[in-house]
């Protein structure tokens, strides 16, 4: 079939053939027992039966809503499934894009992964979907879940914390005495089901393990392991959810249990697979921390005084390693000496400076007197086994970042107020995910609300190789035209302008006063962030402070977003991590403010190797990188404002350019079709029209 044709054509909803309840369950038990064309009823029939205004999703659930868009979507899935073809297909907000795939999965019979962006969707999928989806369809189908090794509390490591938490630090005591207590209680080991431990917490790499650390079967709670119970469950299951990293994390690795469950499945489906290529390339490189080596020198330190006190001089192993580390960290930043937030630095910055190199040599030669220390005791234990590998290993890396790069990756240098890292990855993640493709037939599912802004989906399939895939654009139900409008300020300061982001504080302030709150602005940096809070602030203290200003990184996200909800008198900023996978429907939200037009950082390393790449190529770096990347990000922010049928609500892009440049027609055209007001005073009046609901 030609890319260029629509997969799957729209089927009406009618009531004729219906089927009765025990026939529903008979034969949905029959399909999933056995591969669709085994069991005599073509997958696409059972799915457009599924979906049926008289099917089992109607009778399951009394507010069920038919979109012509999910069952296009639907049925391109299960063609993919039938041919063990390869899908790209991006669903605007409220296609259902979840079930569209899930359905096809369920009812098809085949063994399938399903990989997401976060781990908090992992949870929602297995804990919330697919058990509401089986139940409906009535399908004996069975589900796990698998996330990375970090997740899952390690009796053994658990243990060894008990000796090397500090007794002064009351906050590590606390929440270990809570782990333990819980892990008591606990099947699965996901310390996930703990509430209100901080996924920041420095305790959590104390109970859990790495591939670095992790004794396999010579750990002394090798039969309790909450890892290798949750991938012979994964082994067992009929469908699998993983998530991005940790899909890509076991392809380099060989490590997480992916690698051993990928080649036994028909089905490998990839939701918010917009996020692909960046976590990609992230884990298919090589890296070097300093904190890595700190870890190393403290485990090495804490369990040679454990148990082999007095056989080594730990303490001066472990003072190399730690101090070879931190002189590695001041090399990195040169005379940066005092950094605020991580930013990116390019390789050619620090790589041929003679404290750099000295400092990787260092490095290396602490970890190989680290790796003779460790052989003494080797025998003794295998967590010395394991601390002597982590050393090799990382005495390996440094000497490899002393050579020259190759031409196929970049490296940068990550550098911030506690650590350095030395990266080295993939321009994109073509050769990968192709030679995925090649190994075995399998069906292929790429989906997101945000796969580029042309028919060909060129900003994805560019950077995977899929551009031979089957392509399906199914646009949002909504009716965005009547329930949204685009403001852009045409005479507004440029985003290089000094004052730009205090008069987007101002902007917000009025927008919240007509509003009553219910608003966010994102911000496209950091710093811009704090000055654009503060000037909010400012702003509204002149009103009498009654709209309270909630900032990035006052509280950990989830709990801004739950403080948010509970006041609707409320402005929240955020940069980057509120862009996407926020939810909030409803009244609660119904004014986004965006800073300026998100385009990459053009001294990005890794943006400056793929523009070098296009131009190399005879293509147009600014339209194929920049402009491209700005549309995808303008969406997903965008993404934020309209959740629902219901939903109503003002866009606000503080960027001049996107109505005079040439270029930001692109954008716009991008963007969901609302309403454009003509003046601030048009848009504050359909805020304050909004403002008259809220109480009625």
């Amino acid at each position: 079939m030609s890319d260029d044709l629509p997969i799957g054509e729209p089927m009406a909803h009618t009531a004729s053939g219906a089927l009765d309840d025990e026939d529903w369950a008979a034969r949905f038990a029959d399909l999933a027992r056995s591969p669709s064309s085994e069991a005599g009823l073509p997958l696409a029939e059972a799915v457009e039966q599924a979906f049926a205004l008289d099917g089992p999703l109607a009778k399951a659930d009394p507010h069920y809503v038919a979109r012509e868009g999910q069952l296009q979507l639907a049925a391109a899935v299960a063609q993919a499934l039938e041919t063990r073809g390869s899908l790209v297909a991006e669903a605007g907000t409220g296609v259902g894009k979840t079930f569209a795939y899930l359905i096809p999965l369920l009812l098809s019979g085949r063994r399938a992964l399903v990989s997401t962006a976060t781990k908090s969707l992992q949870d929602q999928l297995f804990l919330r979907d697919l058990p509401r989806l089986r139940e409906a369809l009535n399908v004996p189908v069975t589900l796990a879940l698998l996330k990375g090794r970090g997740s899952y509390l390690c009796l053994h490591r658990m243990a060894l914390a008990r000796e090397t938490v500090s007794l002064a630090d009351r906050f590590a005591l606390r929440a270990l005495a809570r782990i333990e207590q819980w892990s008591q209680a606990t099947a699965s080991g996901d310390l996930a089901e703990l509430d209100g431990l901080d996924e920041r917490s420095p305790v959590i790499p104390l109970v859990t393990s790495t591939r670095d650390n992790c004794l396999g079967t010579e750990c002394p709670r090798y039969r309790e392991c909450h890892v290798m119970k949750a991938r012979r469950d994964a082994m067992g299951a009929d469908l699998v959810v993983v998530n991005h990293h940790l899909f890509f994390a076991d392809m380099a690795l060989r490590d997480s249990g992916v690698a051993e469950l990928l080649p036994t499945v028909d089905a490998a489906v990839f939701d918010e697979a917009h996020q692909l290529v960046d976590v990609g390339t992230q884990f298919l490189g090589r890296a070097l921390g300093t904190a890595q080596l700190i870890d190393l020198a403290r485990d090495m330190l804490g369990l040679g005084q454990q148990q082999a006190r007095g056989v080594v001089d730990w303490q001066a192993l472990a003072s190399r390693c730690d101090r070879a580390a931190r002189e590695l960290r001041l090399a990195a930043g040169g005379s940066m000496r005092e950094v605020y937030a991580s930013i990116k630095l390019r390789w050619n910055e620090r790589a041929a400076a003679a404290d750099f190199c000295a400092a990787l040599e260092a490095v290396a030669a602490a970890c190989d007197a680290a790796v003779d220390g460790l052989s003494v005791v080797s025998e003794t234990s295998p967590d010395f086994v394991r601390l002597q590998a982590r050393a090799q290993q990382a005495a390996q890396v440094a000497r490899h970042f002393a050579e020259p790069p190759t031409p196929e990756h970049v490296r940068w240098i990550d550098l911030s107020a506690q650590q350095a890292r030395l990266v080295e990855a993939p321009l994109d993640i073509r050769e990968m995910l192709t030679e995925q493709r090649q190994a075995a037939p399998r069906a292929w599912v790429f989906t997101s609300a945000t796969l580029g802004d042309d028919d060909g989906l060129r900003w994805f399939t560019g950077a995977t190789g899929l551009e031979d895939a089957h392509k399906l654009r199914v646009g949002s139900p909504f009716d965005y035209a009547a329930h949204a409008r685009l403001w852009i300020p045409p005479r507004f300061p440029k985003p290089n302008e000094s004052r730009h982001p205090e008069e987007v504080g101002r902007l917000a302030a009025r927008c919240a006063q007509a509003l009553g709150g219910r608003t966010f602005v994102l911000t496209t940096t950091l710093r811009a962030m704090q000055t654009i809070a503060q000037s909010l602030r400012d702003e509204l203290s002149w009103a009498g402070g009654a709209i309270e200003v909630l900032v990035q990184g006052q509280q950990p996200k989830r709990s801004l977003i739950q403080q948010f909800l509970a006041r609707p008198a409320s402005v929240l900023v955020g940069s980057q991590s509120f862009w996407e996978g926020i939810d909030v429907p409803g009244d609660a939200l119904q004014c986004v403010l965006i800073d300026k037009l998100p385009f990459p950082p053009p001294n990005d390393p890794l943006v400056e190797a793929r523009v070098k790449r296009i131009e190399n190529q005879g293509g147009n770096a600014f339209s194929e990188c920049f402009v491209a990347d700005a549309a995808i990000s303008l969406k997903q922010g965008a993404g934020r404002l309209i959740r629902s049928e219901t939903d109503h609500g003002l866009l606000v892009v503080c960027d001049p350019r996107m109505a005079q440049m040439n270029y930001g027609r692109r954008l716009r055209s991008a963007l969901p079709p609302m309403t454009q007001a003509a003046s601030e005073e048009e848009a504050l009046d359909w805020l304050r029209a909004l403002a008259l609901h809220h109480d009625a």
